[in-house]
C-alpha cells in the first residue's frame, strides 16, 4: 500500500504502510481505523497557531502523541531502488520511521514521519491516527537531547489515486510535520486505497 508522491531535489518518494488487518464485531461488520471528519480538514488559509523558530537539524529518536497513546521510537527510512520510502519492518508494529534525506523534525521545512496502521494480527503504531483533531500535541525526542513539540492544525485522508504531493510534501518557511498511514476505503484484495495524513507545526520545545 502507497501513498502519493514527494518530490525531492529530483527524487520522488512514496511511503508505504501494511494494511491487512480488520475486526469482526458481533453484528458481522468489520471495524476499521478510525478516519478524520470534514471538520478537521486543511483550509485555503491555514492557521498556524503558536508557531515558534525553526531549531537546528538534529535526527529524531522518538515520537509520542499522548492523544492516542502512541508512544514509538523512530528509525531513518531511505528509498529503494524503485524511487519508494522504506517502510519499518512488518514484524515491529511498534516502530515508525523518518525521512532521513529529508527535513529533521523541528528544523524549517516539512519533516515526514510514516508507520503502518495495522498488520496481519492486529494494529499498529498509527492505528488511532485519524481519531486525532486540531490542538492535539506530537512530541518528538531529538539526539540533541531536545523534544520538539508540535501542534496538529489539520488532519484529512486522502485516495491514493489523488494524494495532493504539494499539499503534503511541499516546502514549507515554518518547522512543520506530516504523520502519514493507511487509511481510506478497503479492498480485500489490495488492503487500504488511501492515506490518513497528519499536519503539524512547531510550538514549543523542551
Amino acid at each position: 500500500m502507497e501513498t502519493g508522491r514527494a518530490r525531492r531535489g529530483g527524487l520522488v518518494a512514496l511511503a508505504a504502510c501494511i494494511g491487512a488487518w480488520l475486526v469482526g464485531s458481533g453484528s458481522g461488520e468489520q471495524v476499521r481505523p478510525p478516519l478524520p471528519s470534514p471538520g478537521e480538514a486543511l483550509s485555503a488559509q491555514a492557521q498556524y497557531p503558536g508557531s515558534i523558530s525553526a531549531l537546528p537539524g538534529s535526527p529524531p529518536t522518538r515520537i509520542r502523541i499522548p492523544s492516542i497513546r502512541v508512544d514509538a521510537p523512530l528509525m531513518g527510512l531511505g528509498l529503494q531502488s524503485d524511487g519508494s520510502l522504506e517502510v519499518p519492518p512488518p514484524a515491529r508494529r511498534d516502530l515508525a520511521g523518518w525521512y532521513r534525506d529529508g527535513t529533521t523534525p523541528g528544523a524549517t521545512g516539512t519533516a515526514v514521519v510514516a508507520g503502518h496502521v495495522d498488520d496481519a494480527t492486529g494494529p499498529a503504531v498509527f492505528y488511532h491516527l485519524g481519531a486525532l483533531r486540531r490542538g492535539a500535541l506530537i512530541e518528538v525526542a531529538r539526539a540533541d537531547g531536545r523534544t520538539a513539540v508540535f501542534t496538529v492544525h489539520a488532519v484529512e485522508v486522502y485516495d491514493a489515486k489523488a494524494f495532493p504531493d504539494a499539499r503534503v510534501y511541499g516546502p514549507s518557511p515554518r518547522a512543520e510535520l506530516r504523520v502519514i498511514t493507511c487509511g481510506g476505503g478497503f479492498s480485500p484484495r489490495t488492503g487500504y486505497q488511501g492515506n490518513v495524513v497528519v499536519f503539524a507545526h512547531l510550538t514549543g520545545t523542551y
